[in-house]
């Protein structure tokens, strides 16, 4: 099993004139500690518009600073908005990068989920799944020597050689952003790695797998003409400390993540103001009134001592999932607490699911070939296991 990091650079108030600047520092900091550490991945957020949850407009930007402090860990986008991004700006990006980074980048592609940032670019919800698909269309072609054009109901592009090309042939591997069961099927179907950013149980983890290698294999039905990506990586909470107890304290706010996820993601309520809701307090007010639903939702994470984690992961492990990211910086969770856990983490618990990346690709190999028949299993019944959800917030 490989392990990856993961950003959307959160940052509750209060706020001051340095908030953003040291975030940022901070945040390169860790992913220069992590390469050197040995952690297989980072990934960057691109969101809009999202206060406190979200400080990430401009992944690029981010991952090109890291490119120059690192040397072996990939560079992954998760996601790159193609709804509202044109689909030459995305591949002339991402070939930069690939070129400044030594051929280190992973696209994650994705729609956004919120009306929040949709709507200023004049982007539906109804429609962001075809948008999404027409980009995909448009931009992959981009990649390869020479010109291309796209004729398409949303993107008209007319012939032209899109510079540069990426170091990586024939383009970095693409992957999808699935926040539901039903697209990581629609993932394995695409041909595209699946980034499952919904937090799931390790018994749900392996119905995941079958329903996305069944897809691949069974009903590959590729966007366009691009090199499939067989991968499945699923994000969860994490905080590695030397006992359980420090763990919990120390990830106290991991759930804000989730909290302001399903906030920003309701689509059934007017946008407050931009500053007139205090995501933080709001988030302290209902953590407060649910603290069971909240316990909850960090039990189902990687947060513990490393012995904890290790029995957990082992289970992950079983489902033949390829990779697991960590989020570790969200709410206040500190700098100093974040290197800990990356250091202690990666000392006492990666090692020994690196050395078992081989047996798990010889199994990938045997799905992939057909030597090994995985079972249609009924996902119908599965659910997400963070039942916690955020109240209703309004403009003061």
């Amino acid at each position: 099993m490989k392990f990856g990091i993961f950003y959307e650079l959160q940052l509750p108030r209060p706020w001051n004139a340095d908030s953003e600047w040291r975030l940022y520092q901070d945040a390169l900091a860790q992913l220069e500690l992590a390469d050197k550490l040995g952690y297989d991945y980072a990934w960057e957020v691109e969101h809009h518009f999202l206060e406190e949850y979200s400080h990430s407009p401009a992944p690029e930007v981010f991952l090109a600073a890291a490119s120059q402090r690192t040397r072996n860990i990939r560079l992954g986008h998760g996601i790159f908005q193609l709804t509202t991004n044109h689909p030459a700006k995305v591949a002339s990006k991402v070939a930069a990068l690939d070129l400044v980074s030594n051929g280190r980048v992973d696209l994650g592609m994705g729609e956004s989920a919120s009306i929040t940032e949709l709507a200023p670019f004049k982007v539906s919800m109804e429609e962001k799944r075809a948008i999404f698909e027409d980009a995909v269309r448009c931009l992959v072609p981009m990649f390869a020597d020479g010109g291309s054009e796209h004729h398409g109901a949303y993107f008209d592009f007319p012939l032209r050689n899109v510079l540069p090309k990426p170091r990586q042939k024939p383009h970095p591997p693409l992957w999808t952003a699935c926040s539901q069961l039903q697209t990581i099927a629609y993932a394995g179907e695409k041909g595209l790695g699946a980034l499952g950013f919904q937090f799931v149980s390790a018994d749900a983890a392996h119905a995941w797998v079958h329903a996305y290698y069944n897809g691949l294999t069974r009903r590959l039905d590729r966007l366009a003409d691009y090199q499939v990506n067989p991968n499945i990586a699923l994000v969860s909470f994490f905080m590695c400390a030397r006992t359980d107890e420090e763990a919990r304290a120390k990830a106290d706010g991991a759930t804000f993540f989730q909290f302001c996820l399903r906030y920003y993601n309701s689509g059934d309520r007017a946008r407050p103001a931009p500053g007139t809701v205090n995501m933080w307090d709001e988030y302290l007010k209902w953590k407060s009134a649910n603290q069971e639903a909240a316990d909850r939702a960090l039990s189902g994470g990687l947060i513990g001592s490393p012995e904890t984690i290790r029995r957990k992961l082992r289970k992950f492990e079983q489902s033949h999932i390829d990779q697991v990211i960590l989020l570790n910086q969200a709410g206040r969770t500190t700098h100093q607490d974040i290197c800990d856990s990356l250091e202690l983490f990666a000392e006492e618990v990666m090692p020994e699911f690196h050395a078992h990346v081989p047996a798990h690709e010889a199994w990938k190999a045997d799905v992939l070939a057909g030597r090994i028949a995985l079972e249609e299993i009924d996902t119908s019944n599965l659910t997400n296991n963070v039942s916690a959800k955020a109240p209703v917030v309004t403009a003061g």
